[in-house]
């Protein structure tokens, strides 16, 4: 049985709201020590992102430039959930929006947290068979993206060569790989 304890949340401030998540700062008692500590929290809606495979196993991926980073990334289609949305809904929207691809049959690959030391929200990971492009590519005027499709046979070996960065798509494509070797 573990000997660590939750701490008690005494405090939270609101320090700066970036409309996409907002940083607080949290005021929290040591159960060990019973003194309190500032703590700093990403607070966000929960994410989603979607594995889309197409019915001759080939992956949909979004290649884009990330400001983060300033690199061009490779990830699966994904984003934030609405408010009142479920994460199976956001996923499929996101799929459409991104890619261009319909994702009707989604299937949970789990809940993820993102970085709990420093978030709060959690992503929903799911994978949907037999998507079907329908559309074009719904770009804001803040997005430049192109569909990029992966046969599913080469995701370990672009995971292992650093292709595949973003840590949560290759959390949600590690997953999958090890549930269909599974299956």
């Amino acid at each position: 049985m573990s000997e660590i304890k939750s701490w008690s949340k005494v405090g939270r401030k609101t320090l700066v709201d970036l409309k996409i998540l907002s940083v607080a700062e949290v005021s929290a008692v040591s159960p060990k020590t019973g003194q309190t500590h500032p703590f700093y929290v990403f607070e966000s809606v929960d994410w989603v992102n979607v594995l889309p495979i197409t019915v001759d196993q080939q992956v949909v991926f979004v290649r884009q430039y990330r400001h983060g980073s300033a690199a061009i990334s490779l990830e699966i289609p994904g984003g934030m959930v609405d408010p009142g949305e479920l994460p199976a809904v956001a996923a499929a929207r996101e799929c459409l929006e991104e890619s261009g691809f319909e994702a009707n049959d989604l299937k949970s690959l789990g809940v993820l947290n993102p970085n709990p030391a420093i978030f709060n929200n959690r992503l929903h990971t799911f994978v949907a068979e037999n998507v079907k492009p329908i559309r074009a590519i719904q770009n804001t005027a803040t997005e430049e993206t192109e569909v990029v499709l992966v046969p599913v046979a080469e995701l370990s070996a672009r995971l292992l060569s650093g292709e595949i960065d973003h840590a949560l798509v290759a959390a949600t494509l590690w997953r999958y790989l090890h549930q269909r070797a599974l299956a």
